[in-house]
């Protein structure tokens, strides 16, 4: 097991609806108050980034949307040491452009941006804004050739790249962000595609929730090919938390999510995620096997069952640090009240059995 201590992302909305798709009360909202304010519970609870997400058109409960690299500069104009995640879409943007964006706000705050590259998983959105579409696996190549080019432009004086969808010659820029070598890229899936790219390329890798078996596979499988390439990547696991009192409390919350949910919603998006991940060759893309209760939570965050009282939800994510997880990336049902929860009862008791492990290890 890692001696770092685990670490805590969540999941901005900055997209409206919600982190499930479901008529629940969510005492969470999209608009920049709202997220300002969460953003500096966070950090003062102990948690490490912030995720911004990605979208240009509505659908599925997400009716409005704020574009994630100018909504991420306005959290770190908020905070001081919050990392925040931007996400974004190989298509809409080229290398070119986020490089000079993300070095420009690392300067600016002090080296705390991060990106997350979406290769794409909804083709209406695609088709909606004029972008081609191009066939699973291409997708992943392509985010793999924009996140070599963003490493170069960084890194590099005179940066020259051939790939067959982004071309650069003797290209300069200045200044450089400040975070060396680069800002961290992080980059998520299950395909072996999306696998094969963090393995190469990747700082991080997010994948769906899992049970600790099932992220166990996956992580063995990605360290093993990482350490053949001689790269090192870290890992991320997608959680909703529902931390209560009681156990039957947390499970009562999560019944009547599933209760609540927009039938409509949960299977057009169903829909459209699992031609996404049965485009894959191996037909096992994220989503590929989740089932309409998994899909009430955009990520399967249920899967991970970070749900019960502050003791299990901690045993259970020291159970998957143990598994070579490095990150808790978690969604909330009423974020600003729970993750002030989480930092008070949750986080405390996780470092406390992270301590004692490693003390037993010694």
């Amino acid at each position: 097991m890692s001696t770092e201590n685990i670490k805590f992302a969540y999941w901005v909305p900055n997209v409206s609806g919600g982190l499930v798709v479901s008529n629940i009360e969510q005492r969470t909202s999209w608009d920049i108050d709202y997220n300002r304010k969460l953003a500096q519970i966070a950090e003062k609870a102990g948690f490490e980034y912030a995720l911004s997400q990605i979208r240009f058109t509505a659908g599925y409960g997400a009716e409005f949307q704020h574009e994630s690299v100018s909504f991420s500069h306005a959290l770190l104009a908020a905070t001081t040491k919050l990392k925040v995640i931007a996400a974004i879409l190989p298509g809409p943007w080229n290398p070119v452009l986020a490089a000079k964006q993300l070095a420009t706000i690392d300067l600016l705050t002090e080296g705390r941006i991060a990106v997350n590259i979406v290769s794409g998983w909804f083709r209406g959105e695609f088709t909606a804004i004029g972008e081609h579409w191009l066939d699973h696996d291409e997708r992943y190549r392509r985010s793999k050739e924009f996140i070599e080019a963003l490493k170069g432009i960084w890194t590099q004086d005179n940066f020259t790249y051939r790939g067959d969808f982004y071309r650069f010659s003797n290209y300069t820029l200045k200044p450089k962000p400040l975070q060396q070598p680069h800002p961290e890229i992080f980059q998520g899936g299950s395909s072996r595609a999306a696998r094969d790219n963090a393995a190469s390329v990747s700082d991080w890798y997010f994948t769906n929730g899992n049970t600790v078996e099932g992220i166990k596979a996956q992580v063995d499988d990605i360290r093993t090919k990482a350490a053949a390439n001689n790269h090192q990547v870290k890992i991320g696991v997608n959680a909703f938390v529902i931390a209560r009192d009681t156990e039957e409390e947390a499970k009562a919350v999560l019944a009547e999510i599933i209760a609540k949910a927009n039938p409509e919603a949960v299977n057009a998006f169903g829909h459209e995620v699992k031609n996404a991940g049965a485009a894959s060759p191996e037909k096992e893309g994220n989503w590929a096997k989740s089932t309409f209760e998994d899909l009430v939570q955009y990520n399967d965050g249920f899967k991970t069952n970070l749900i019960g009282t502050p003791q299990q939800i901690a045993e259970r994510i020291v159970e998957l640090k143990a598994v070579g997880v490095d990150l808790i990336l978690s969604g909330f049902l009423h974020f600003q009240e729970e993750v002030a929860y989480f930092g008070e009862k949750v986080l405390p008791l996780v470092r406390e059995l992270e301590a004692k492990k490693l003390a037993k290890a010694a």
